[in-house]
């Protein structure tokens, strides 16, 4: 699942993100990338660890596919 946030506004060491819905939520700064301003647009992703693990094997065949056709 993709969530889409905006940085709304920094309170403090967290920034306070707005999804599309209105719904807010209070992230840690250390926990986003540098430098952001208001306004910036993130993308959160969302998976279940299964979910997880199977995309990263699947990325993981993807690369290796692409170098073995690269020659």
């Amino acid at each position: 699942m993709q969530i889409k946030l905006t940085v709304d506004r920094f309170e403090e060491n967290r920034a306070v993100l707005i999804a599309a819905d209105g719904a807010s939520l209070s992230w840690p700064k250390n926990k986003l990338p540098d430098n952001l301003s208001e306004g910036a647009a993130l993308n959160f992703e969302i998976l279940e660890e299964k979910e997880r693990a199977a995309k990263d094997k699947q990325t993981a065949k993807d690369i290796i596919n692409e170098i073995i056709n690269q020659t």
